[in-house]
């Protein structure tokens, strides 16, 4: 059975988010937050398999159709959680849970720390939690990100002849993905402009963070995120996410982990039926 997306937006503190809502608008809401550089088709092959939810996947901040962020504003966790809970009030959702992959699942499991009584339950795609940073690298962390700050505010995006031309540099950019999955996020991630298409992202999301979390930090995060939480993780994901994230979430009960087939996009590929199925009796 496959149900259609209605495309919505939504005001969030004037700014315009970009969204598709899947399944049953009566069904107990989920908001589903993508990766890095993705866009709300990342969900395209799990939702399907949700039908029974009522699914808003987002497009988060600086990506696929959503508002830019002003050049002196940051793409930081911080700014996103804004977002977020904006979000949810524009649905008028007082309480629900989140479906969220990659950075979009350290995105909900910090907003669920910070607001847990808004927070049901977490549904996260080979993301948790940051990677703790050093505290002696808080210096070389400000000085790196403002200056890839100055570097890509004015950075010229490159231009693809096709749609076909961009869909092969998806597929064989940093995380290697399937022609379908490739294909869906670039149908939503491109604009058109002269010459052909670039992609719709804006280029500051390539900045690194001004300031990072500690090892203390992430834990207390984490103690505050004390509603269930199921973990997919990708068995051949990004190099040695299993070893870092697995020791950590084992510490927390209230943690749910299980390994699937595929690498870091697994939910848009072979098991993207697989991790629904696990996903929709929690989530229910």
């Amino acid at each position: 059975m496959h149900y259609s997306p209605r495309e919505i937006s939504l005001d969030v503190q004037g700014n315009t988010i970009a969204a598709r809502q899947w399944g049953n608008p009566e069904g107990v809401p989920v908001l589903a937050l993508h990766g890095w550089l993705d866009n709300c088709a990342s969900f395209d092959a799990m939702a399907p398999h949700l039908a029974n939810l009522n699914l808003v996947a987002v497009d988060l901040a600086g990506h696929g159709q959503s508002y830019h962020r002003h050049q002196d504003a940051n793409y930081t966790v911080w700014t996103e959680i804004e977002d977020v809970l904006g979000m949810a009030d524009a649905l008028g959702w007082e309480h629900f849970s989140m479906l969220a992959h990659s950075r979009g699942a350290v995105i909900a499991t910090i907003t669920a720390a910070t607001f847990p009584e808004r927070v049901r339950q977490l549904a996260l795609i080979d993301g948790l939690v940051p990677p703790p940073a050093a505290d002696d690298e808080a210096p070389e962390t400000l000085r790196r990100g403002l200056e890839q700050r100055a570097r890509y505010r004015n950075r010229r995006t490159k231009v693809f002849d096709s749609l076909e031309v961009a869909a092969v540099a998806r597929k064989n950019g940093l995380f290697k993905l399937s022609d379908d999955a490739a294909w869906r996020l670039v149908e939503r991630g491109v604009r058109s402009c002269e010459g052909g298409y670039t992609w719709s992202n804006d280029p500051q999301l390539l900045a690194s963070s001004l300031a990072k979390l500690n090892e203390a930090q992430v834990k207390a995060f984490l103690a505050r995120a004390t509603m269930p939480i199921r973990l997919a993780l990708g068995k051949s994901g990004i190099q040695g996410m299993i070893e870092r994230i697995r020791p950590l979430a084992e510490q927390y009960p209230n943690i749910e982990i299980r390994e699937f087939p595929g690498g870091h996009h697994l939910h848009m590929e072979d098991s993207a039926e697989a991790v629904a199925q696990w996903f929709l009796p929690f989530l229910n």
